[in-house]
């Protein structure tokens, strides 16, 4: 008795799984067709993709040699392509182009293009900074010591990651103002600074060799200028 009770529960159980395999059934294979066919177009995007950026990044070489050979006009058409392009390709378009200005000694175009990058929301922090550094850096020679600075004195704090190159920038263009108290102090930060590069280092100890051949040593200067208010 006991087999045939077996069997009756067998057949309820295979005939609930067919009932509900009628039911579910299609909705199962649905949801395994559109996994695969996902999964496939997925990686066929990525695949794509990459191809765009690879061909994008084939151009933007193509126009730094074009430029380093001296063929501005030809490296500016290449990087006209990377404008719709994938990636980061635009923005270093739009960088290189700033910087092919300053080479063609159109500084002040030069200027305004690196400012638009470093005020687009739409770039990515980083990026922003290192056209601000760039922009800074051009207008050391064609700008006040007071533009200079409100560019880059918010990038030259603590923990910012460019703070050793908007702080050398700033020393560069007090000096060339003729402040070099100003230049001293930007030094002076540099110097104390664990985390300052190495090339840094040996620029602003240059300069500051430079000022100190100019104008004597920091205290030297304050015993000077004493000595004139007695």
């Amino acid at each position: 008795m006991s087999d045939i009770f077996r069997e009756v529960d067998e057949d309820i159980r295979q005939e609930k799984y067919r009932r509900l395999w009628d039911r579910l059934g299609p909705w199962v294979i649905a949801l395994a067709v559109l996994i695969v066919v996902g999964t496939g177009g997925y990686r066929g995007w990525i695949y794509w993709q990459k191809g765009k950026s690879e061909a994008a990044g084939d151009v933007f070489f193509e126009a730094v040699r074009l430029s380093e050979t001296g063929d501005s006009a030809a490296a500016q058409a290449k990087l006209n392509e990377l404008s719709q392009s994938t990636g980061g390709y635009p923005v270093l378009a739009r960088m290189r182009e700033a910087s092919e200005l300053a080479l063609n000694g159109k500084k002040a175009e030069a200027i305004e293009a690196f400012d638009a990058i470093s005020k687009d929301g739409s770039v990515e922090n980083a990026l922003q900074d290192i056209a601000r550094l760039r922009a800074g850096f051009l207008a050391v020679d064609t700008e006040d010591y007071a533009a200079v600075s409100a560019r880059l004195e918010p990038m030259s704090g603590t923990g910012e990651p460019f703070r050793a190159g908007a702080r050398e920038i700033l020393a560069l263009a007090a000096w060339k103002a003729g402040d070099t108290e100003a230049a001293r102090r930007w030094i002076g930060m540099i110097e104390e600074d664990t985390g300052t590069p190495s090339d840094i280092s040996r620029r602003v100890t240059i300069l500051s060799d430079v000022i100190t051949a100019d104008n004597g040593s920091a205290g030297e200067t304050a015993d000077s200028s004493e000595g004139t208010k007695q």
